[in-house]
């Protein structure tokens, strides 16, 4: 159990550094990225215990309504929460962020937004429900499995959120990706698989990556 979530810790380290202190272009950091949360699990399951890749990746096709209504509605209910509200937030800075840090910009934003809802989102979802919660739900109590898989979740996306907002939006973005985690492993505990949770994780990138769209002036 503590080397898992050790390797977790130490694979989220990495993707911080690499956000804060490397800052590569969207490519280059989606390459390491796709290294390290691949790596990680893969020398847990070589050299720590007797799981394998199968265990930890189940797509199994069952129990989908409930998760297929839920990834509609987080996604109406996103992009209904930025037309009703977003003038009272300056998101302004988010677009020069992309731009200066990681090379994403108008001409390219929709395939970065097309790679971050389908291949980014399975990637996490591997990660953080298939490795840190699945696998950890084996070994320790619900609540500890729970917790360390939402919260990783939610401090992982704090490097790459630097001086996107305010702290305001910040600690409240912060918030809602933790009980985003939490729903998420809830979805997954149920059927032993990372599909249900990765329906609702793609489905609310396209809402984000809709209002990207739009913050970039493509729509």
């Amino acid at each position: 159990m503590k080397k898992l979530m050790v390797l977790v810790v130490v694979a989220c380290l990495i993707m911080a550094g690499v956000e804060l202190f490397f800052v590569p272009d969207y490519i280059v950091k989606s390459v390491i990225k796709l290294i390290i949360f691949l790596f990680i699990p893969f020398i847990y399951i070589r050299y720590f215990t007797n799981l394998s890749f199968k265990d930890i990746f189940t797509f199994q096709m069952k129990n989908l309504k409930a998760s297929s209504m839920l990834a509609v509605s987080v996604f109406i209910f996103i992009l209904s929460t930025y037309l009703l509200i977003g003038d009272f937030f300056d998101l302004s800075n988010i677009t020069v962020m992309l731009e200066e840090n990681i090379g994403v910009d108008k001409r390219n934003f929709i395939f970065v937004a097309i790679y971050i809802a389908l291949v980014n989102s399975l990637l996490e979802e591997f990660f953080f429900r298939g490795f840190a919660f699945l696998a950890l739900l084996k070994l320790t109590t619900r609540k500890v499995a729970y917790l360390f898989s939402a919260g990783m979740f939610a401090i992982y996306h704090i490097a790459m959120m630097t001086d996107w907002f305010s702290i305001s939006l910040f600690l409240l973005i912060l918030v809602s990706l933790f009980v985003a985690g939490l729903l998420f492993n809830r979805l997954d505990e149920k059927t032993d698989s990372i599909l249900p949770s990765w329906l609702v994780h793609v489905s609310a990138n396209l809402s984000i990556n809709l209002i990207g769209i739009m913050l970039f002036g493509i729509i």
